[in-house]
């Protein structure tokens, strides 16, 4: 059953808009649970050091720019996996920077994404990032054709999308604005031009279409919202669920 699981998540994010938007996508998906929000190393030792073992993250999303070099950014990925052992290190940088993905690779990070190709599919990518060994965004792999060997070599990139190739562009929109961004109807009603009441339509024929091109099974508990977010955010691969 999907969204069964609990992996803990800790975001080590210098940019405090970019932490809180990653967060709210988390939070979105309970298949992952965000433990702690840190700008520094410093914070994530606080945390470890003052909660129980059971509450250490299984994965940690590192900001490319916590540090000032690809060597230092290497560096603080084996110092954050010297404080947690066994967690995952995923890297997200905002443009392809060979020296870094270099470096974090020889650190042992399990992934180097590029945080505009990835966006709200975050928790998907996490789920599916723990079936491999290194694991990249698109541009990454296509910056990667000179690699022929290791691990660079071997890096799995994380599938694109689901498709559903009945929603409107309108349908899709609202349900962007209402399920991704979590906006009322009012608020997408501005944003759209149009209707509260036209943008609770094309939200619930969304959900209906949503649901014809989606047989997974989730807890009962689950609000219509969840389901949408979780199917929306789903890739391609049937096999990346983690739940």
């Amino acid at each position: 059953m999907l969204g069964t699981t609990n992996i803990k998540v800790l975001i080590l994010e210098k940019d405090f808009y970019a932490r809180q938007a990653i967060n709210s996508y988390l939070a979105w998906d309970r298949r992952t649970r965000v433990v702690h929000l840190a700008d520094t190393l410093e914070s994530v030792r606080q945390y470890v050091g003052s909660v129980p073992q059971s509450e250490w993250p299984d994965v940690v999303l590192l900001d490319a720019q916590a540090a000032d070099s690809p060597q230092a950014l290497a560096e603080l990925v084996l110092l954050i996996e010297d404080t947690i052992p066994d967690v995952m290190t995923l890297v997200l940088d905002r443009e392809v920077n060979l020296e870094t993905l270099r470096a974090v690779e020889k650190a042992r990070a399990n992934g180097y994404l590029l945080r505009d190709e990835l966006r709200y599919r975050v928790a998907s990518a996490i789920c599916w990032a723990q079936k491999h060994d290194f694991v990249v965004t698109q541009s990454v792999k296509a910056a990667l054709q000179g690699e022929f060997a290791g691990r660079l070599f071997r890096a799995e990139v994380i599938p694109e999308r689901r498709e559903y190739p009945e929603l409107t562009p309108r349908v899709r929109q609202a349900l962007h604005l209402c399920v991704v961004e979590g906006m009322s109807a009012e608020l997408a009603a501005d944003e759209m031009g149009i209707s509260a009441y036209t943008v609770r339509s094309y939200v619930k024929e969304g959900y209906r279409i949503l649901e014809a091109y989606d047989d997974t099974i989730y807890p009962p508990d689950l609000s219509p919202q969840e389901k949408a977010f979780m199917r929306i955010t789903a890739l391609k691969d049937q096999d990346s669920d983690c739940g």
